[in-house]
């Protein structure tokens, strides 16, 4: 196995690609070409009707053998906003003064690059002992995280299932680190709920409400049971639940006209003091008291998890404290990601780069970052299968 890449260049030709969710633009026949160039063999999973609802994934695995580490990533972006407040292109993978400026430099393309580059690296030690992979890596890639997350992840964790292919461990690259590398690894995540709720009323004229059912009176009082209820005070593991009011919409441009309806939006990241369902009945108490008649539409993108301390954080924090020095906190805030469905696969964390510019404009990431992620996710890999085979 000759050198194919260069990890700069590669989180380089990565950022090239416009892969705003659910777009590809080519991400993944970039991260393929080189895949293969490290013998692995290569499965894409294309999920969702043809159209917009479509999205492209991307499997690798190297080897059959156990100890199985998997390695999750994605490689669709958030849109970048207006081009204009960009000081460089966010498409172009500018470099200046040390720093690769481009949608996804952290989030998380520069993470996948990194990882890549210390797989290499690890393969060239191997050869260089006469000895192969003790074991296999994956690499699961989606191009569904930033959006539905529907077609991408959960599908492919079904597909490889009904293969009845496993996973020992998994590693998630998203930014976890606030400021600098080694700050923090995330080992769960609090779950997400949206909810919308449209409060049905008595349209008339507001000099004339006898017989007039004003929605608005019961969405506000509503709202305010909803967002003045404390859920819980945390927990040892996770910060406190709370629900954010995201959008009241009336649509009423009359100032003498009491509106026939009248909708709102709220999103709740809860622990694992609840789930989605006893948050669900919660909600339908309080609108069946203050809201009579209504619609309400109720999505739980993902539960509360914990992967309890154990050997893989172990294995992670080791390997980011060898390489930095500095000793990670093991942590559950921020919002959710994929892990929240491998979880249900295997034990697994989240390690990648500094999350500080991610989805702003100017995202950017250092090159001496990448490079020392890549050191670090070489040791992941060097210690990994010295001490998960023992």
């Amino acid at each position: 196995m000759a050198a194919v890449f260069d990890i700069v260049e590669l989180t380089r030709a990565l950022i090239k690609c416009p892969s705003v969710t659910p777009a590809d633009a080519g991400a993944l026949d970039v991260l393929q070409r080189v895949l293969e160039g490290l013998d692995f063999v290569c499965y894409r999973l294309p999920f969702g009707v043809d159209g917009p609802e479509k999205v492209d994934n991307l499997y690798a695995r190297l080897g059959t053998r156990s100890p199985k580490f998997c390695y999750a990533g994605h490689t669709d972006v958030v849109p970048t906003g207006h081009v204009k407040d960009w000081s460089h292109a966010p498409f172009e993978a500018s470099v200046e003064d040390g720093l690769i400026y481009g949608r996804g430099a952290v989030d998380m393309k520069g993470a996948i690059a990194a990882f890549l580059g210390a797989v290499e690296r690890f393969q060239k030690q191997l050869s260089a002992s006469a000895k192969r992979v003790p074991g296999s890596i994956s690499l699961l890639l989606t191009g569904d995280e930033e959006g539905a997350a529907i077609n991408g992840t959960k599908k492919m964790l079904d597909w490889l299932i009904a293969r009845g292919e496993t996973f020992d461990h998994c590693l998630v690259g998203e930014p976890t680190n606030p400021e600098q590398l080694g700050d923090m690894i995330k080992i769960g995540r609090r779950g997400s709920l949206n909810a919308r709720v449209t409060v049905k009323g008595v349209q008339g004229h507001v000099a004339y409400s006898d017989g007039v059912v004003s929605p608005v009176h019961r969405l506000v009082k509503l709202l305010s049971a909803l967002e003045s209820h404390p859920l819980d005070g945390g927990t040892e593991d996770f910060e406190p639940s709370n629900l954010e009011i995201t959008s009241i919409d009336i649509g009423n441009e009359a100032t003498n006209i009491i509106p026939p309806s009248a909708d709102a939006r709220f999103n709740i990241r809860f622990n694992d003091c609840h789930d989605g369902a006893s948050l669900s009945k919660w909600i339908r108490g309080l609108c069946d008291f203050y809201a009579k008649d209504y619609d309400l539409d109720i999505d739980v993108s993902g539960e509360a998890f914990l992967t309890s301390p154990g050997k893989l954080s172990d294995i992670v924090s080791a390997a980011v404290a060898k390489v930095t020095g500095s000793i990670p906190i093991l942590s559950t805030s921020g919002g959710t990601s994929d892990a929240r469905f491998i979880k249900d696969v295997c034990p697994v964390v989240e390690f990648g780069l500094i999350s500080r510019t991610m989805h702003k404009v100017d995202e950017c990431v250092a090159i001496s970052d990448l490079e020392l992620l890549s050191d670090i996710y070489l040791t992941i890999l060097d210690q990994y299968f010295l001490k998960v085979r023992k």
